[in-house]
């Protein structure tokens, strides 16, 4: 995400992050399941399409 222009806020069981107006919060298990990650990249204004162009 941080590609994307968010940065880290804080970190513990989930990393918080932050772009000035979204707040992302991103569990750290791994892996993370796909249906989490597509509501992560929705929350933070991006398309499937665009998340997966950034990875």
């Amino acid at each position: 995400m941080e590609k994307a222009g968010f940065r880290i806020v804080r970190q513990g069981k989930h990393i918080v992050m932050s772009d000035g107006v979204r707040i992302l919060t991103i569990p750290r298990h791994n892996p993370v399941n796909a249906f989490t990650m597509g509501g992560i990249a929705r929350d933070a204004g991006l398309s499937i399409e665009a998340f997966k162009k950034l990875l």
